[in-house]
């Protein structure tokens, strides 16, 4: 006798993205991180599926009325169309899913859909196409019900960073800009990953700083001392990670003259960094204005850590610095890390491709 088919179980999940699911990344090219640059918003997805045919007049008129929620930075839409010549609305930036990956990371298929996702990039809501458009108003309402993006669950969320007072005393501090300031120090760009190879990239509109890397062996002990003592213990009680490695002892300046800041980013994105567990940034001044970071995903809170202390955070977390609008922010910035990620890093080094002229690393 055969055995009945087993049931379900009442509460499990649909095969299909659901409210609450973390948004897929793809791997792309450029789309792998495109949201970044947006987050901090609403995201919305207008998934057009595989068909090239017109969505038709009454579906544009419909969608001009969404425009508003960009204009006052609510919200920010994305038509997601595998057909390059396809256009849903002048309200859409288009973006084309050559090989149908987005439509296939998001369950879409063949299919045509909304997906809304939160500032921490969660899906919130999945809205089906209609034939009467009927799903635009769906879709109005749902984000004219939202909350203003920093409290988008109805109060301001605290990052998950560690800030740490006194983790440098103020002479050391003063030392390390007049050790800056003798250097001068070079422009510093970001790693991108290309033909497989992490290649550093230069980019003034989206990272302006300049850099230079300590070399004193003596004085990078001492620092190195201050961090096991003063950040090793804490960074155990708080994430149960175990310091035991600094990547690079850098100073770096951003500076008003030069328009220092530096866009949103995660400090692990490629293989030659993905060793990377914690960046460490610790204000050397105080008498700037401007140069804060934040940290998008988790709301608009700005952090201006005093002189010496250390602002710790997942390099994963994606993060920006804020234009310095008067004087200079000088900082030292590091990476951490332990073994297990130091055989990550050793193993990882065949990806990162020869520095360039004037590379600072």
């Amino acid at each position: 006798m055969s055995q009945p088919a087993a049931q379900p179980h009442p509460f499990q999940l649909a095969g299909h993205i659901q409210r609450g699911d973390m948004a897929p990344w793809w791997n792309q090219g450029a789309h792998r991180f495109l949201f970044d640059p947006l987050v901090g918003r609403y995201i919305v997805l207008a998934f057009q599926g595989v068909r090239g045919d017109s969505p038709g007049e009454a579906r544009r008129q419909a969608l001009r009325g969404l425009a508003r929620f960009d204009a006052m930075d609510h919200a920010f839409l994305l038509g997601v169309s595998c057909d390059p010549k396809a256009h849903i609305g002048d309200a859409l930036r288009p973006v084309f899913d050559a090989d149908a990956a987005m439509h296939g990371a998001y369950g879409i298929g063949a299919g045509r859909a909304w997906i809304v996702l939160d500032p921490m990039l969660r899906v919130i809501e999945m809205i089906p196409f209609r034939e009467d458009a009927a799903d635009i108003g769906q879709l109005a309402d749902l984000l004219d019900g939202l909350p203003p993006p920093a409290r988008f669950l109805g109060f301001e969320m605290a990052p998950p960073v560690l800030m740490l007072p006194d983790v440098f005393e103020p002479a050391l501090c003063h030392h390390l800009i007049g050790l800056y300031d003798r250097s001068g120090g070079r422009e510093s760009g970001f790693m991108q990953e290309v033909g497989g190879k992490a290649v550093e990239h230069y980019d003034p509109g989206w990272k302006r700083r300049k850099d230079c890397m300590l070399t004193d062996a003596a004085l990078i002990e001492q620092i190195k001392a201050r961090f096991a003592r003063r950040v090793g213990l804490m960074l155990q009680r708080a994430f149960q990670f175990r310091l035991t490695r600094m990547e690079r002892h850098l100073l770096a300046c951003y500076a008003a003259e030069d328009g220092g800041h530096f866009g949103p980013h995660r400090d692990d994105t490629v293989k030659a960094t993905e060793h990377r567990r914690f960046a460490a940034s610790i204000n050397l001044n105080d008498d700037f204005d401007g140069g804060e970071l934040d940290f998008p995903e988790f709301g608009a809170r700005r952090f201006k850590p005093p002189v010496g202390a250390a602002l710790i955070f997942s390099s994963s977390l994606l993060h920006r610095v804020h234009r310095v609008t008067r004087g200079r922010r000088y900082a030292f910035l590091a990476f951490l890390h332990d073994e297990e990620a130091e055989k990550l890093r050793a193993a990882n080094l065949r990806f990162l491709a020869p520095p360039g002229p004037g590379t600072v690393r």
